[in-house]
């Protein structure tokens, strides 16, 4: 199995990037100690020194939905701002989403079958006798290109693999458009309620369940003091 995930400050400020910075570094931690596998696609440094503002990191490993669903969302930093000494704000937020991978557009040229045909259109008797126009095809995609440009059989054969690469990398460029357009929806829709995860401190701790032990705590000195009695 296979997924893609971003993890990004969104419009954040640099306290925000500096998060990201560090949760990758904690995620790519953790992803490692479970035996998933990482290849850090893309990562874009911050404003500031040792921060990052987006990061886009492949990851492998037979059953990812577990690790992934105790990530994916919402992240909160409380802390004090590490730029700004006297800023008053101390919670921050970034996010994990997964992204879409994008289809493969490459392709072997073993894969592209050529056929022979006659010209078409205007141009005399050497367009109706001789099959100088090459149709080059994909075979696994079925996506084709014609050329007939030249009367050579063997330069339109260069010309119609050349214009099928050429299709296949516009194709991509379109594919990437839509992945960006897709990563920067990601960045406007950080929520801030219902964090997934919460860390704290400059040692980026990650949160515990404070509240639940105090109400554990409270719960057995009440039944301490009623054994006792």
């Amino acid at each position: 199995m296979e997924k893609i995930i971003q993890i990004t400050s969104g419009r954040g400020p640099a306290e925000c990037t500096w998060v990201v910075a560090q949760v990758l570094k904690t995620f790519l931690e953790e992803a490692n100690d479970n035996k998933i596998k990482t290849t850090l696609l893309q990562r874009e440094k911050g404003v500031e020194n040792g921060t990052v503002e987006t990061a886009t990191i492949l990851l492998e490993s037979d059953n990812l939905n577990t690790f992934l669903n105790s990530w994916i969302g919402t992240i909160q930093w409380i802390g004090q701002s590490q730029f700004r000494k006297f800023h008053k704000r101390k919670n921050w937020f970034i996010g994990i989403f997964e992204v879409d991978k994008t289809a493969t557009t490459e392709i072997d040229e073993k894969d592209i079958q050529y056929q022979a045909m006659r010209s078409s259109g205007a141009g005399g008797q050497h367009i109706n006798k001789v099959s100088s126009a090459v149709r080059a095809t994909h075979v696994p995609t079925g996506t084709s290109v014609v050329a007939m440009d030249s009367r050579s059989q063997h330069q339109n054969k260069k010309l119609a693999t050349e214009r099928l690469l050429q299709k296949f990398k516009d194709e991509t460029v379109k594919q990437f458009k839509a992945e960006f357009q897709a990563q920067w929806m990601n960045q406007l829709q950080i929520q801030r309620g219902n964090p997934i995860r919460i860390f704290e401190g400059s040692d980026f701790k990650k949160q515990k369940q404070v509240k639940n032990y105090k109400q554990e705590r409270q719960r057995l000195k009440r039944e301490d003091y009623f054994d006792r009695d």
